[in-house]
């Protein structure tokens, strides 16, 4: 039983990145009658891990190990499969599961200021093979409450549109997703906003089909380095409008599959600082700005000690106590785009020192040399 009170928990729910929570009553009504919170995140195993991968998606998995929740880490193996990563091969897929991913992980919530030791990690397979008839159980009766129509809609989580032509097994990747939260008596799942769609046919089929309804907890999805002027345009005049605003933001987030678009986690300081000097940034704009949202999300997250950013051309020093100061100062024009960038992958290479070293130097070398030379991104 959880010995902190319903607010605090719901109040380390809620921090950002957390973007969304359905809902925090809901939450509240769970914690109030002693049921045990069990969070998880799926993740697809592909490419490389990068900072919304990592760090983001980590920093929920610390906050809620903070104040007790069991969390758990699932490898989707065949979620992989059927969307066709790494080369569509399972027996790669697995190991990489096993190997790089799983460390990539670890490393990122220890950043991110959690213990990947009181974290359980899950193989999607072997959570199948234990459970045996009893998952396809599950499956059969989730597609069962949910139409055709509205599981295309939802496959646009795998990336595609549903203009673009599917397998019959990706139209299964959603009601599997639904029953991996039941099979594993789950009421905190969590997901980037990319997930929402699915997470709400849990909530919806949930207390029907399995008795109780799960609480899903969506944070943010960090926007492309590499987003263009039109993005930028199109995501300001979608703000009113909350699934065009989500599709989009989904469409533009930081992705494997394009390199320049993001940051992984073991990157060298060079190649950190380059791809953040091509960043998108407009001057004075603090809306969906790419650098902004990585001093916003990540530096300041935990920061201590005030943020010092250096005007190149004058030397003048300026420090910020917290993001909110930075913000105004670069709305004002009086940060310059290159000395934001700047100080942004300073201080970016510094945090993620920790998951350089264990990829560059101990014990995930062999995992990130074995993906290289599989030279797949997806």
């Amino acid at each position: 039983m959880l010995s902190l009170d319903p607010e605090t928990i719901i109040s380390a729910a809620l921090r950002e990145p957390t973007e969304e929570l359905l809902t925090p009553d809901n939450l509240r009504k769970l914690i109030e009658t002693g049921v045990p919170l069990n969070h998880y995140i799926g993740f697809e195993i592909s490419g490389f891990v990068h900072l919304g991968t990592g760090l983001i998606s980590m920093q929920k998995v610390a906050d809620l190990q903070s104040v007790g929740v069991k969390t758990r880490i699932f490898l989707a193996d065949y979620h992989s499969w059927i969307n066709k990563k790494l080369g569509g091969d399972l027996s790669v897929i697995r190991r990489v599961a096993g190997g790089y991913f799983k460390e990539a992980l670890r490393v990122s919530l220890k950043i991110a200021g959690g213990d990947p030791d009181k974290t359980e990690f899950i193989l999607g397979s072997e959570l199948y093979e234990k459970l045996g008839v009893d998952y396809f159980t599950n499956v059969l009766r989730v597609s069962m409450e949910t139409t055709l129509s509205r599981i295309r809609r939802s496959v646009t989580i795998l990336g595609r549109s549903e203009s673009e032509a599917l397998s019959f097994a990706q139209l299964l990747y959603v009601p599997m997703q639904v029953a991996d939260i039941f099979s594993m008596n789950v009421n905190i799942p969590q997901g980037g906003m990319d997930q929402r769609k699915a997470h709400v046919i849990a909530i919806e089929v949930g207390e029907k089909v399995f008795g109780y309804k799960p609480v899903a907890l969506h944070h943010k999805l960090l926007p492309g380095l590499q987003m263009t002027k039109e993005d930028w345009e199109k995501l300001s005049a979608a703000k009113s409008n909350a699934e065009e605003f989500r599709d989009l933001l989904a469409n533009i987030k930081m992705s494997k599959s394009k390199p320049e678009t993001a940051i992984f986690i073991h990157d060298s300081e060079e190649e950190i600082k380059r791809k953040i000097r091509s960043a998108f940034c407009p001057p004075g704009e603090t809306e969906f700005n790419p650098v902004l949202e990585l001093a916003r999300l990540i530096i300041f997250r935990d920061r201590r000690e005030p943020l010092e950013i250096v005007n190149k051309k004058t030397g003048e020093k300026k420090t910020f106590e917290n993001y909110s100061q930075l913000e105004e100062a670069y709305k004002r024009k009086e940060v310059h785009p290159l000395d934001l960038k700047e100080t942004v992958a300073e201080e970016l290479a510094k945090l993620l020192k920790p998951a350089r070293k264990t990829f560059l130097e101990g014990p995930g070398r062999s995992f990130l040399e074995e993906l290289r030379e599989l030279k797949i991104t997806r």
